[in-house]
């Protein structure tokens, strides 16, 4: 997920924010980005206050395109953040090394998809930064929509929810790729509390109905059409030049029956 909203001076060491950082982001959001955003895609914004005002918080939005990562942190108080692939953290050629410097220094969180254990390390991460009380931006979707429909939602948002107790925060966006005739509009759902499954561990029927709530709720905000299918999948078979007969549903989970709760029969 490409986070260039918010890599050598400060570095992220387990979620820990320095000072440098903070500096940073405020000087970048309120000086660069909040102005920027105003002027391209004049958002109309929706429930901010339904955002914590303190501790630890999950966004989870739809995607749609490139200056979601921008528009959202912009429209909020509080500082955030979002994972973002490891390959933006080093820099080899001019442009690359300002990219590095750049997430380095407004705290983005460095997220290792190769797999094993270094991707459950990257997890770790973000984990330690729910649990200091930061805000933390995801996008389900896992990549952006490759038509502007709403995609099947990976489980990962249901892992750092359960794993954290936070609350899960729904936000929606249209029209943020600019230019537009529209106003970009952000959407933030009522705060969703998964407690009741956290005894649940890594059940995986658990997991996808948490899932599917969360796609559920950015779906009502989002006003978008639904498909099955995950989005990775989809724009490789576009690559490739393949056709995938793509199904839509009315909404995320239509049919699959909620697990029990954890000591329930």
């Amino acid at each position: 997920m490409l986070a260039l909203g918010f890599c050598h001076p400060p570095v992220v060491v387990r979620g820990r924010a320095t000072e440098v950082e903070m500096s940073y982001y405020t000087f970048f959001k309120g000086a660069l980005f909040k102005p920027l955003i105003r002027v391209l895609v004049r958002p109309r914004v929706v429930g901010s206050e339904r955002v914590p005002a303190t501790g630890g918080a999950l966004l989870a939005g739809n995607h749609i395109s490139g200056w979601d990562t921008l528009v959202i942190p912009a429209m909020l108080p509080r500082t955030m953040t979002f994972p973002a692939k490891a390959e933006l953290f080093v820099g080899r050629g001019p442009v690359s090394r300002v990219v590095a410097w750049f997430v380095r220094a407004v705290g983005i969180l460095p997220m290792d998809r190769t797999g094993g254990r270094a991707s459950a390390s990257s997890m770790d991460v973000v984990l330690d930064a729910l649990r200091e009380g930061k805000v933390v931006g995801i996008f389900p979707e896992g990549t952006r929509s490759p038509d502007g429909r709403l995609y099947r939602g990976r489980t990962g948002v249901a892992r750092l929810a359960l794993a954290t107790g936070v609350p899960v925060i729904p936000v929606g966006v249209q029209h943020t790729r600019p230019p537009s005739l529209h106003r970009a509009v952000v959407r933030f759902g009522e705060p969703l509390d998964f407690s009741a499954y956290a005894g649940a561990g890594n059940d995986r029927d658990v997991l996808r109905h948490v899932t599917d709530q969360v796609m559920a709720a950015i779906q009502e905000l989002s006003g978008q059409r639904y498909v099955e299918t995950y989005a990775n999948g989809v724009k490789a078979a576009l690559r490739e030049g393949r056709t995938l007969d793509l199904v839509e549903v009315a909404r995320p989970g239509l049919g699959r029956t909620a697990p029990p709760l954890p000591g329930r029969p």
